[in-house]
């Protein structure tokens, strides 16, 4: 049977995030930890599992221990979609930057797949966590890797507006095609009742000054045109099948 380059069996089951600390195996608490124990517990058995005193029983202490590092339900869910995301950074398959920005996107494309893979009841959180501004799209939601992204293809010659169409479109395809592939393996992508998380607190641009400079487009809503679009290239893709 042929193996999925993409997958966890074809990576040799290698798990990027840190395991959890297990009871009576030494080794102090710390929020990495904590969100290891919680990314095993949604792995193992689906986000509707998860609880602080869950992943305090992982981990062999009260939940009360665990809100010294992380203040409640809602924080916790946005480190998992954090670390979930830095395994990018651990991927060397991965480019944060390359001068041919074809092979850029598809080694990027093939990250963001391995993560959904490794991760298929955690993919549905990424793609539904509110991101750090309304113009952050998932799943690739991380501004260091926005930040990369635009500066890649506009220093392969992409003018500003097309830089911003290609990560809007870029995005569309990887959060539609791994939904439903995630989904397709079982995982629970339904709703799922959560607290309000409140206002989205305002994006720190400070080290990104070309997602400061790009902001406006960022925030322009096409989605009309994109789906037009996106529309008219399957057609065309479509109808060289029907000339095989």
């Amino acid at each position: 049977m042929v193996v999925d380059p993409d997958s966890p069996q074809g990576r040799g089951d290698a798990a990027a995030v840190l395991p959890a600390v297990r009871p009576g195996a030494g080794g102090g608490l710390d929020r990495r930890r904590i969100l290891g124990a919680a990314i095993e517990i949604i792995d193992t058995d689906g986000l509707r599992a998860l609880t602080m005193r869950r992943v305090g029983s992982r981990l062999g202490v009260e939940a009360m221990a665990i809100y010294h590092y992380i203040p409640g339900r809602e924080a916790m869910l946005d480190g998992i979609v954090e670390v979930v995301i830095d395994e990018l950074y651990g991927d060397p398959d991965v480019y944060l930057a390359h001068p041919d920005w074809q092979e850029y996107l598809q080694r990027l494309a093939h990250g963001v797949r391995r993560i959904a893979l490794a991760h298929p009841e955690v993919f549905p959180l990424i793609a539904t966590r509110p991101p750090a501004a309304p113009w952050v799209r998932p799943p690739l939601r991380s501004l260091r890797w926005m930040e990369s992204f635009l500066h890649t293809l506009i220093d392969c010659g992409f003018s500003d507006r097309a830089a911003v169409a290609a990560y809007q479109a870029f995005s569309s395809f990887l959060l539609g095609h791994l939904l439903l592939e995630v989904s397709a393996q079982g995982a629970d992508i339904g709703p799922i009742p959560e607290a309000d998380p409140g206002p989205v607190k305002p994006a720190d641009l400070d080290e990104y000054p070309l997602l400061q400079r790009l902001s406006p487009q960022l925030a322009e809503d096409h989605s009309a045109e994109e789906f037009e679009e996106s529309l008219e290239t399957l057609l065309n893709r479509l109808e060289t099948f029907g000339k095989d």
